[in-house]
């Protein structure tokens, strides 16, 4: 039977093996594909900061400018835990610019101008934004997945809020969607 003092070495030689493992993991082409994705996602909130409070004022619902608005806030703060998640790898933060968002952004702000006055845009613009919310759920579920296999606790649980916060987002889009801007959309032809 083991004695508490074989534990703790244990313990203690399983704390500095993670440690180890995750020195090594900062130096592996995962880790430098990890630091271009949060680059790149990051560029992407903040393209996203300045997006928001146009669809917000394009909205005809006051739902939809709420909850466009209470998501701009969100997004300031999740472009600050990006920040804290690479200060706590001792990292900095790469210049990337997120071609994706930014052709999201741009198709958003086509169908924004084709429907401006019409019926149907808040449905146009639920579907411009959940179409921007699956990108950042994609991205961020990418970011968590390798801050876990690379040991990266304190990010992970960084990168976990804001995936949580995108979901919720999108449910949130979906819910405005099928209880009214689709419905007054469909009954306006």
């Amino acid at each position: 039977m083991p004695t508490r003092t074989s534990n703790k070495r244990g313990q203690l030689n399983s704390r500095e093996t993670h440690r180890r493992q995750a020195l090594e993991d900062t130096e592996s082409p995962l880790h430098e594909a990890f630091l271009d994705e949060v680059a790149d996602i990051y560029n992407a909130e903040q393209q996203l900061i300045k997006a928001l409070p146009r669809m917000a004022k394009a909205a005809q619902s006051e739902e939809l400018r709420d909850a466009f608005e209470a998501h701009l806030g969100e997004t300031e703060q999740q472009a600050q835990r990006i920040k804290e998640a690479i200060d706590s790898l001792g990292e900095s933060l790469k210049r990337k610019k997120c071609k994706g968002m930014e052709g999201l952004i741009d198709e958003g702000k086509e169908m924004m101008e084709e429907y401006k006055g019409d019926p149907a845009i808040d449905a146009v613009l639920i579907a411009a934004a959940q179409k921007i919310e699956h990108y950042e759920i994609a991205s961020y579920g990418t970011i968590c997945t390798w801050a876990e296999q690379m040991g990266h606790s304190q990010a992970l649980r960084l990168f976990k809020e804001n995936l949580g916060e995108e979901k919720a987002a999108d449910e949130k889009l979906t819910g405005i969607a099928e209880t009214f801007a689709n419905v007054e959309a469909q009954e306006q032809q």
